[in-house]
């Protein structure tokens, strides 16, 4: 059944914010999100790379963390204030949800817990302020990548993790779900009056299967993709480019040198005002997924990237996606 949003949760959520990526060759994944992707490096250690897009105020909106394995190992969001991290916390212990207030490095009060599916998730009030680098033109490459926009999520129930999260203040702009009935497949939910700031999707879960920046526009897409083949990532272009029926982003996936998966996207349109109904589509609509083009590989759908010391479950519903290999056995 479709979820209800809370219209009064007890903390406020404001946006996507940041990911911690874990990478097994740092300075390989540095050059490759500054210079294939276009991502500004903000700072360095020996462990770790800062890095943001070119509008970007923030310090960071990705982290990627030296590992002997590359995993997801947090997905961020912000909240509004100080408060909101205190009274975060009171919630998840009347909840009895595991969290953990930690320091991090160029942010603010943070705490770190575990959703109900198992994705691993961090909250922070603040970080610190740096360069805007959006007019400096002479410095911008690759993609143009402006902001951290969302993440989608792979779980093995999207009735869990929406009836949570909508618990918390999150409203659904779209969803499928299985045909003539609210049955979830997918939701696509949001806070800061887009489409989506977080997404889950059905499958073996939880796992991170991507997140995404905004664009300028449709050329970028393409200048990205011309950057990834001229630097020998031809074949890392996961899926695109393209155009989504949800949400109505044109898209360009790339994966990066552990498989990680980043979308840059351009065109979302706005879902500000509380009378505006989720849009919904049946799971057998194809068009959900891309509105032309040829549907994504088998990779695409069952490959993403898995969050440290969390069981990977199969789905409770079942079916066969869309996949490119299956159209062309048909074709």
């Amino acid at each position: 059944m479709l979820p209800i949003t809370n219209p009064e949760p007890a903390f406020t959520l404001t946006r996507a914010s940041h990911v911690s990526l874990g990478v097994t060759d740092l300075e390989k994944s540095r050059d490759f999100y500054r210079d294939v992707i276009g991502l500004v490096v903000t700072g360095e250690t020996d462990d770790a790379v800062y890095l943001r897009g070119l509008e970007e105020a923030a310090h960071h909106s990705l982290v990627l963390e030296r590992a002997a394995v590359a995993r997801a190992h947090r997905i961020g969001l912000r909240v509004r204030a100080d408060a909101d991290i205190t009274a975060a916390e009171k919630f998840f212990v009347s909840a009895g949800i595991e969290h953990q207030r930690v320091e991090r490095a160029h942010q603010g009060p943070t705490l770190q817990f575990r959703d109900p599916v198992g994705t691993l998730m961090e909250l922070t009030s603040s970080m610190d302020v740096v360069e805007r680098k959006m007019q400096n033109f002479d410095e911008h490459r690759a993609g143009f990548p402006q902001r951290l926009d969302h993440y989608q999520v792979v779980t093995y129930d999207v009735q869990a993790a929406t009836d949570f999260w909508t618990g918390l203040g999150m409203r659904i702009s779209e969803y499928t779900a299985t045909d003539g009935t609210d049955e979830l497949w997918g939701t696509w939910m949001e806070v800061k009056g887009n489409t989506h700031d977080l997404v889950f999707t059905n499958g073996r879960g939880p796992r991170l299967h991507h997140f995404a920046y905004a664009v300028p526009d449709g050329a970028s897409l393409l200048h990205a993709a011309d950057v990834a083949g001229a630097m020998g990532f031809g074949d890392e272009i996961d899926r695109g480019p393209g155009r989504h029926g949800i949400s109505n982003a044109l898209f360009l996936y790339l994966r990066d040198p552990d498989q990680h998966r980043i979308e840059l996207f351009n065109t979302h349109y706005q879902f500000i005002d509380l009378e505006t109904p989720p849009i919904r589509w049946d799971l057998s609509n194809a068009r959900r997924a891309q509105l032309w083009g040829m549907p994504a590989s088998n990779r695409w759908f069952f490959e993403a990237s898995e969050f440290p010391g969390e069981p990977v479950r199969e789905p409770l519903l079942q079916a066969a996606p869309p996949t490119l290999e299956a159209y062309l056995a048909l074709h």
